[in-house]
């Protein structure tokens, strides 16, 4: 069994939105993953954005500027 550690997890309205955060990401060679939301969070669509938890101001900074939407992000232990 893996250990937790602390991520941010960014969830999507639409499965669109989540794809299109995974392409801009690869794009700009952004590290995180697509993963399921995770149960103690909701979401439209039911996949999110997981990475560092140190790159939240600026990651959400990056996908307004990518034009890219988002419904929340918090920092969770995945």
């Amino acid at each position: 069994m893996r250990q937790k550690q602390e991520k941010l997890i960014t969830t999507f309205h639409t499965t669109a939105d989540a794809l299109a955060c995974e392409k801009v990401c690869k794009e700009k060679q952004i590290e995180g993953r697509i993963i399921p939301v995770p149960r103690q969070l909701s979401s439209g669509c039911g996949l999110a954005w997981a990475c560092e938890p140190s790159n939240e101001a600026t990651f959400s900074e990056f996908l307004k500027n990518n034009k890219v939407e988002y419904d929340a992000m918090q920092v969770i232990l995945f």
